[in-house]
């Protein structure tokens, strides 16, 4: 479509998504995606509507990918207008999103989260690098020659004889969830490119590197759960010796039952993580569809009310919900953004 056409029909789309809001009473905002985000999101809409000048937005959680895929599906009443995210969007649906007429994204990063492997308070104790994890849950690891066999080790202290003789039970987020894209990303590629063969591999061949960092294994080592993560903790409370994965700021809200595997030697814990220092911290988004703004009542207001002071501040509310808040220089940034609605560029990946 040329520049001279793309007004035109932008406007046309804006006219149609206003007449079917109108006509069938759409005066509520819908928003899906991450589990992780969801709870931060939910504080919002609570305090949001507890202004009564708008509905509470609808808020469920499908997981980022999911959510994402959903936001993407074009404008109108039928679609969300903000997709939550425990990661970056991807290139490839930035690009679905545009295909679909969802031109114009506004991305907000919120705060700051962690990936956490833990086991109930009651189970052993365990400390672990990226790299035993790597060879614990990767379904094809380097041999003794440097090729690659499917994964020998059954037990931790195969992987290490100082670690527990205790059988490798690991259950965490489906590959739909944006904590499984994290936990692929900053923990298993990180102790993967410590091993020569994988080092070699990444250097000849990166795509094919992340395609083998990333595929976990289907023996009953590694256990999707779904993209509620009350189902891992149920599940860890059943098996002590079991561990989960799942965001920090779950992990914070059943510490009275949880214990962190210490990750590179460190725990994650809230200072650790908002500064960085901790291995596997990661950053939660979340996306509004602009196009909607000023046709579903209040999505411009809830999108800057999630950014206030008084929601993402290191005294706001959503710290109270376990959330680690952005610097203040970040969170100015961010203000600025969700003011001005902001469109994003295309992703690099």
């Amino acid at each position: 479509m040329t520049s001279l056409f793309r007004p035109i029909a932008l406007a046309a789309s804006l006219l149609a998504l206003a007449a079917c809001s109108t006509a069938q009473g759409r005066d509520q905002i819908s928003i899906v995606g991450s589990s992780t985000v969801f709870p931060f999101s939910s504080a919002v809409a609570e305090n949001f509507a507890a202004r009564g000048q708008f509905r509470t937005p609808k808020v469920e959680s499908t997981g980022t990918g999911g959510g994402i895929s959903i936001f993407c599906r074009g404008i109108g009443i039928n679609g969300a207008d903000i997709a939550n995210a425990s990661r970056q969007m991807k290139k490839s649906e930035f690009e679905e999103c545009q295909k679909n007429g969802v031109t114009e994204i506004v991305e907000l990063k919120i705060g700051h989260d962690g990936i956490v492997l833990a086991n109930v308070s009651s189970g052993p104790r365990m400390a672990l690098t990226k790299t035993q994890i790597f060879l614990a849950l990767a379904k094809e690891i380097p041999g003794p020659d440097g090729s690659f066999i499917p994964n020998p080790n059954t037990r931790w202290n195969q992987i290490d004889p100082s670690l527990p003789d205790l059988e490798i039970d690991v259950m965490g987020p489906p590959p739909t969830s944006g904590t499984r894209d994290a936990f692929n990303e900053l923990v298993l590629e990180k102790g993967a490119v410590e091993l020569p063969a994988m080092k070699a591999l990444k250097d000849e061949d990166g795509d094919a590197f992340k395609a083998r960092a990333h595929t976990l294994r289907e023996d009953g080592a590694w256990k999707d759960s779904g993209e509620n993560d009350n189902l891992i903790v149920q599940a860890l409370t059943r098996n002590p010796s079991q561990f989960g994965v799942f965001g920090f700021s779950f992990y914070e809200e059943n510490t009275d039952r949880m214990r962190a595997v210490p990750l590179n030697g460190l725990e994650p814990t809230f200072e650790a993580i908002s500064t960085g220092e901790y291995a596997a911290a990661r950053s939660l988004y979340f996306y509004v569809k602009k196009q909607h703004v000023g046709v579903i009542p209040g999505l411009g207001e809830f999108t800057r009310e999630f950014l206030s002071v008084r929601a993402a501040g290191p005294r706001g509310y959503l710290r109270g919900r376990g959330m680690v808040p952005l610097t203040a220089d970040e969170l100015a940034g961010q203000e600025a953004v969700a003011r001005g609605l902001i469109v994003m560029a295309a992703p690099e990946t």
